[in-house]
């Protein structure tokens, strides 16, 4: 319970897509006083996704300056960001060259299919995909349709550089011009082994290496926020922020590196600590999740699963129940946009494998719950295939869904906990702002299955050879 003499230990910024917001955390780790404004609209045209990069900044200010109208501490602050979303700006004026050009936005395309003979370089350099989400291929684009830009970049006229690096260097008034090495480890720029830039992909990308910021490490940034009057000690990007609040942040402990993170929300993510030498787990993307100051950095491997709020928005989920799960024999792919890690494919979105004209909507959204367990699953399966895990932790708005809950946990053969905490990017960043703490008390509930289905895990396993046959099929 807070009182008056409750005591802050830190303040963090979420620089969501959707919505920004911030909150003050005790030293318990627990949460007050979260304060959300919607982002800027963003305007799609054409496969560009586009906002107002000083609006941004000016909601930015104002959720900070709500949250810390609760006290009069000034305790230190953490940001995570949204990754991938960047702008060009003036560095006299500070004002936006460019909109915030967002991750989703796919630009890019025709940089990436130039690069296809280097793909092997980039992936073994950045643990990535080639893809237009990523900052370098939008770049390279922008770059290559306006070519007076790369002068005024070279001669430090106009900056470059991602969401987060834009506000630090406005909220310093240009002392600053910085990025943290989690946001750097998905520019498709760094070399993630050495956590530094690369001049291998920058020359692949025609993006000259001296108009990138300084990488930073994460955590004890110790900078002074002008509007505020706050240090920035802590900035990551939002998904590694979440991943940490969930799973943990100490790669030594045995309890990080054996269990991993599903969560499902506007799309979906498995996650699992690794360790270097990196393991070799072909089409799964290896990524740096954060580089504590003067240690170690920690890295994660993961796997995808894309656009899956999108095909389910429009179909009775909260209606489905496992009971009704595999009563047919009709395969699915759920994700619109195309397959995610490890599969990377474009050419298979929202598919089905029979005519699903005579099913109901409950019945078709039975099947997309099924091909968003089945992904799951092999996925875990993948991992713990390659070192055990003891325990799956599910996050996420569709986690929460029962039906959901139950079929991973039928699927898979170790323990499978729902975590409750519904503001992870905020948790994570605000703990590591707070001298990294080992372990926080977390609302956890085991999955204990209410109601077996038997014909679950046989539908799981012919949905495997089918998917193998499809995608082999069309190589």
């Amino acid at each position: 319970m807070i009182t008056n003499n409750t005591i802050f230990s830190a303040i963090a910024l979420d620089l969501g897509t959707t919505s920004i917001k911030a909150a003050l955390m005790d030293a318990a780790g627990m949460l007050y006083h979260i304060t959300q404004q919607n982002a800027p609209h963003i305007n799609t045209d054409n496969g560009h996704y586009e906002s107002d990069a000083l609006s941004y900044l000016k909601i930015a200010e104002q959720v900070v300056k709500q949250c810390l109208e609760n006290t009069d501490q000034k305790p230190p602050l953490g940001l995570c960001s949204q990754r991938s979303s960047f702008l060009i700006w003036d560095k006299t004026s500070g004002n936006p060259i460019t909109p915030l050009i967002s991750w989703q936005d796919d630009r890019g395309i025709q940089c990436c299919t130039r690069l296809q003979s280097s793909i092997q370089v980039i992936q073994q350099l950045t643990g990535l995909r080639l893809t237009p989400y990523y900052f370098a291929p939008k770049l390279n684009v922008l770059l290559q349709e306006n070519p007076s830009w790369r002068d005024k970049l070279l001669k430090k006229e106009w900056l470059v550089g991602t969401l987060d690096t834009f506000l630090i260097w406005r909220w310093t008034e240009g002392q600053h011009f910085i990025v943290d090495a989690s946001m750097s480890a998905r520019t498709l720029l760094m070399d993630i082994h050495q956590q530094r830039w690369s001049k291998t992909l920058c020359e692949l990308f025609e993006i000259p290496i001296d108009i990138l910021p300084d990488i930073q490490s994460s955590t004890q940034l110790n900078i002074p926020l002008k509007p505020f009057e706050l240090i920035l000690t802590t900035s990551i990007a939002d998904q590694s922020a979440a991943f940490l609040a969930c799973i943990g942040q100490h790669p030594t402990l045995a309890s990080s590196s054996d269990r991993a993170l599903i969560n499902l929300g506007t799309g979906g993510f498995v996650m699992r600590s690794i360790k270097q030498p990196f393991p070799i787990l072909n089409g799964y993307l290896q990524t740096l999740i954060y580089q504590p100051a003067h240690e170690t950095p920690q890295f994660a491997i993961e796997g995808t699963l894309n656009s899956i709020a999108v095909a389910l928005a429009r179909f009775p989920i909260k209606d489905c129940v496992i009971e009704d799960m595999a009563s047919n024999d009709i395969f699915c792919i759920a994700e619109p946009s195309g397959l995610g890690a490890p599969y990377f494919r474009q050419d298979y979105g929202l598919f089905f494998s029979h005519s699903i004209s005579t099913l109901t909507q409950q019945q078709i959204a039975t099947l997309l719950l099924e091909a968003i367990t089945f992904r799951v699953v092999r996925i875990v399966e993948d991992f713990h295939n390659q070192f055990p895990l003891r325990a799956v932790y599910l996050s996420g708005g569709l986690s929460a869904l029962p039906c959901l809950q139950q079929s991973i946990r039928q699927c898979i053969g170790i323990p499978v906990y729902y975590l409750q905490q519904k503001e992870a990017s905020l948790q994570g960043t605000a703990l590591l702002t707070y001298n990294p703490v080992d372990a926080f008390n977390q609302e956890i509930i085991e999955i204990v299955i209410q109601s077996k289905n038997e014909r679950l895990l046989s539908k799981f396993l012919a949905w495997k050879k089918w998917l193998d046959g499809l995608l082999h099929i069309n190589n």
